[in-house]
């Protein structure tokens, strides 16, 4: 039995997991599938937002695992943007987790945001234009009448259709807050990436980017859209249990 401490991406909530979640626990192990504090907020509670409270947050979701299970080991897991909160929770306490699975997932280098990132990509005219911003900037939400072919284009239709209407607002902040990472504490607990190749979200070409910039991961690869928990989630299951330290 291992433990999985499962944080999701952008807009979306620790509900986006069920799928993943139920098959884990089929499987035998532990699931902690979390929504991010501040997610969906009013203006002050968006900006109140940090990465670093994103990842004590984590963190602390991972210590409580390890509690209810006795020990490890423990996985902590990250979607999307949900990979900028993963590196810095091992970063705070690489002692919280014996492992790391990034989800076509942000996995960046040290001083490294979100943002930077993006300027180093390509254009995605399609994901810019699902963005509008709320709150006087303090955060965003996704238009969900065209985030459907943009997150999740190759999974069953109906489970979009029960998503799309729970997306919420998005802190802007963490997206322009750089990653701070050591070798000494992130880069002492084993990572998995799990790529994606359909994804057009974060293409593939941006995935297989980052694994460069941030070289030593195992890599596995599905054939997904960026919503691999819908559209592939016993392989997706599979991933995560080969990231089991």
């Amino acid at each position: 039995m291992a433990g999985f401490v499962l944080i999701h991406g952008s807009w979306h909530g620790g509900w986006c997991f069920d799928l993943l979640a139920e098959e884990l626990r089929a499987r035998g192990h532990e699931v902690d599938a979390p929504t991010l504090p501040g997610m969906g907020g009013t203006r002050e509670e968006l900006s109140a937002v940090t990465l670093e409270g994103w990842g004590r947050f984590a963190a602390e979701r991972c210590r409580a695992m390890r509690e209810r299970l006795g020990g490890g080991p423990v996985v902590l897991a990250g979607h999307s943007r949900g990979g900028l909160v993963i590196s810095t929770a091992a970063e705070i306490d690489p002692q919280a987790m014996d492992g790391l699975a990034y989800i076509c997932a942000m996995m960046l280098p040290a001083g490294m945001s979100r943002a930077d990132f993006k300027a180093l990509e390509g254009p995605n005219p399609d994901f810019d234009a699902i963005i509008i911003p709320v709150e006087d900037g303090a955060g965003t939400i996704v238009d969900p009448t065209l985030a459907g072919a943009v997150f999740a284009q190759l999974s069953p239709p109906d489970l979009v259709e029960q998503v799309l209407p729970k997306l919420t607002i998005e802190p802007h902040g963490v997206r322009t807050t750089p990653v701070s990472v050591t070798p000494e504490r992130w880069g002492s607990v084993p990572r998995t990436y799990v790529e994606c190749t359909e994804d057009r979200t974060i293409p593939i070409t941006s995935q297989r980017k980052m694994q460069a910039l941030c070289p030593g991961a195992k890599v596995i690869s599905l054939e997904a859209d960026h919503s691999p928990y819908l559209s592939q989630p016993k392989a997706l299951a599979d991933a995560l249990e080969a990231a089991i330290t």
